[in-house]
């Protein structure tokens, strides 16, 4: 049974070196979205407790951009991915241009898709890497505080939360946009953790 509080460093590492994978297809997949090259910056992985690892993400009160999505398959369980809102506003800025409808709705919309394809794409990084086969559910938003989002993605939750595996990700669109942060959580239940470790020949 793997204890999801204490990781080895090797299996830490092989996490990492998922989230330098997905990251970059990320990257890729933003890249063709914009029309323009994006680097991606080295990403930090952050693992804990659902509440903990929110909650070095930002203060309680700061507001987020947030987009959840379940995944099935071959592995299951959910994805969180988060934007400081600030940032979610300067991507629909990159992704409009000036003379399109820029309704709330409309942003919201496209911000949903946007976080579809970032997700899938770190999902997608995994699934080739593991050889299996992941099937994600249509995006659900909120707008609200850490805090907020943090009481409404336990109760998605439940009580399978002890785990969460957070990438901090930057893209770098040059130097005539400021740089984009995002944060990819991964909450995979216990057997499909256990799954991941064990097909990178890390489980203990």
């Amino acid at each position: 049974m793997i204890d999801a509080k204490r990781l080895s460093p090797e299996q830490l590492d092989a996490l990492r070196e998922v989230a330098n994978i997905g990251s970059g297809h990320a990257a890729t997949s933003l890249s063709q979205l914009v029309q323009e090259r994006v680097m991606v910056r080295v990403p930090k992985v952050i693992t804990g407790r659902l509440e903990d690892v929110v909650m070095k993400i930002a203060e309680p009160s700061e507001i987020v951009v947030s987009v959840l999505l379940y995944f099935l398959g071959d592995l299951s369980g959910r994805t969180l991915l988060i934007y400081p809102y600030e940032h979610a506003q300067q991507l629909t800025s990159i992704l409009m241009p000036a003379v399109q409808d820029k309704r709330e709705e409309i942003k919201e919309s496209l911000i949903k898709e946007v976080s579809n394809i970032l997700s899938c794409s770190y999902m997608n990084a995994l699934g080739e890497l593991l050889g299996v086969l992941i099937l994600p559910s249509v995006p659900g938003m909120i707008v609200d505080m850490v805090g907020a989002v943090l009481s409404s993605v336990m109760i998605e939750f439940g009580s399978e939360k002890d785990f969460v595996f957070c990438v901090e990700t930057e893209f770098d669109f040059g130097e005539s946009k400021n740089p984009l942060s995002a944060y990819f959580l991964l909450l995979p239940d216990t057997k499909s953790l256990e799954t991941i470790l064990e097909k990178l020949n890390v489980a203990k």
